[in-house]
Order: structure tokens, then C-alpha cells, then sequence
């Protein structure tokens, strides 16, 4: 069995401190792995235990996320995260790097596969692209009052929100595997014990930022968005899975907007692929890398 887990490291972006899993192997050619929203890097520790002989593998936690810090304004722009991974690539000298993300994850390494590309050899994205086409439609076609009025709803309800606490380590695991059925409890087990953080009175509460709730309203628009795809230019695949509640660019018509894009599809899958078909997934990654 092998036990020698990956080296936390950090490094400064944004006048924050980020922290990421160094799975060693630095002579072998550069994995960034990146976690989804309200995750946590040790969330891949399967899939880097798997490639970690063949790969130096990198997983970040998000800022606001896992052991990395928080925004001192809880504000959480996503080409903030962008800038972020930048960092972390030019940094550690990582380019062209090999990219597998997740969710939020996902989006983040599509708009900066898109910005540089140049700078990635191969993208995998796991239900990565957001929003389907006729969400982003009614959000468009909401008045700036709408959309900036929610937001600072949200805002004002994450500053109000303490983080969730939890009497016992079992609620929490309890929670975790409620939010996916399809773990196993091996999975739910590793995930929760590296999701929470003790606090002083002995509950248990999960390490992100309650304000990455809170999505600001200012972004690149759609269409900018849909440019930013076109541009990338190395083989990418787009991971769906059939029971999920993300929208699949192979039917809704958002694959039209990549040019060297390719879909597949799981069934018997939720939004995390990667740990509802493990097996599966790792045989479809180890062959597209």
C-alpha cells in the first residue's frame, strides 16, 4: 500500500497566500488538476495516485477554497480564479501544462486554455462550460436591477451566515454523502475528512468561504465567452454525466463554438464524474492524455 502522500506548497496571488498538493515526480511533464466549487484539492487524491508515476501532478486548492485563503472582501470573480492559475503556472515554470478540471474548475481552465493557448498542451473539462444556452438567455434578458439586487441579497446573507457547524464528524459525512449518492463510503469518508476544519467549541464546519456563494454580476459577457472556446487550440474533451443537472454541449449546440472539442457522456453519473465512473473515467483519461 502505498502511503507517501502528496507535499502542500504555496505560493502568492492577489495578495493571498494559495496553497496546492505536490504530488512529486517534477521531471515528469506537468498535471494541473482543479477542483469544482465549494471542493478542495485533495479531492483528486485518486486520480493523482493513479498518474502520479508518469506525471508531476499539481492540484490547487481555489482561493476561498480547501487550505487556501480567503478574499479579505469575499469577493470572488471568476477571472480572479483565471488570474490565479496564471500565477501558479508561470510560477512553477509549468507551460505548456496538462489541464483536468472540474465544474467551476472547469470554466476556469477554459477561459485561461482560451487566453493562453499557447500555454496548454491537452484540456479535460468535467461539466465545465456553466450555464446552458437559455439560462444564460433569461440572465441576459434580466434588468440590471435584478441581477445586481440579487447579488447583493447574497452577499448581505453570506455576511449574516456563520459557516454551517456540525456537532459531530458524522453529520458532516452524513451531509457530504447526501449531496452525491453515488459515493462510496470510502469516497464520502476521504473527501469530508479533508472538506472541514475543527472549530474551538469541537464542531466541525467545511473549509470554503460561505461568499462563494455569491457569483458578482460583473463578467465577460457570453459572447465573449463563446470567442474565448474558439481560440483554444489543443485537443480537449468535455465530460458529461447523463444524470446530472448540467446542460451537454453535444445537444444544446455549445460545441459548435470549439474547434478541436470532442463530448463524451456517462451514464449511471451525476456532476462528478470523475468519482461516480472512477474505473471508467481514469481508462478514458489515461488514453485521451
Amino acid at each position: 500500500m502505498d502511503l507517501l502522500g502528496p507535499v502542500s506548497r504555496s505560493y502568492i496571488s492577489q495578495r493571498t497566500k494559495l496553497h496546492y498538493a505536490d504530488w512529486g515526480n517534477p521531471e515528469a511533464p506537468p498535471l494541473i488538476l482543479l477542483h469544482g466549487g465549494r471542493d478542495h484539492c485533495r479531492s483528486w487524491d485518486w486520480t493523482a495516485k493513479a498518474l502520479r508515476g508518469d506525471w508531476h501532478v499539481i492540484c490547487p486548492d481555489l482561493r476561498g477554497h480547501g487550505d487556501s485563503g480567503w478574499s479579505r472582501t469575499g469577493h470572488y470573480q471568476v477571472m480572479g480564479y483565471v488570474f490565479d492559475l496564471l500565477q501558479l503556472v508561470l510560477l512553477n515554470d509549468l507551460a505548456p501544462v496538462t489541464i483536468v478540471a472540474h465544474s467551476l474548475g472547469g470554466n476556469v481552465a477554459l477561459r485561461f486554455t482560451g487566453l493562453y493557448p499557447d500555454k496548454v498542451r491537452k484540456l479535460v473539462a468535467i461539466e465545465g462550460l456553466g450555464s446552458s444556452p437559455e439560462r444564460q438567455a433569461e440572465r441576459e434578458a434580466m434588468g440590471p436591477e435584478k441581477i445586481w439586487g440579487d447579488y447583493f441579497e447574497k452577499k448581505r446573507e453570506a455576511a449574516a451566515r456563520q459557516p454551517r457547524r456540525y456537532a459531530t464528524f458524522e453529520d458532516a459525512l452524513s451531509r457530504m454523502h447526501e449531496a452525491n449518492s453515488y459515493l462510496s463510503a470510502e469516497q464520502a469518508l476521504h473527501l469530508t475528512q479533508h472538506a472541514v476544519m475543527r472549530n474551538e467549541d469541537g464542531t466541525f464546519s467545511w473549509k470554503f468561504d460561505p461568499h462563494v456563494h455569491a457569483w458578482p454580476p460583473e463578467d465577460m459577457t457570453y459572447r465573449q465567452m463563446e470567442a474565448l472556446w474558439n481560440r483554444i487550440e489543443c485537443p480537449t474533451r468535455l465530460i458529461y454525466g447523463n444524470d446530472s443537472w448540467a446542460s451537454n454541449p453535444a445537444k444544446d449546440g455549445r460545441l459548435a463554438h470549439f474547434r478541436t472539442a470532442t463530448v463524451t457522456d456517462y451514464d449511471n453519473a451525476g456532476h462528478w464524474v470523475h468519482h461516480d465512473r472512477f474505473d471508467d473515467f481514469l481508462a478514458e483519461l489515461r488514453e485521451f492524455l
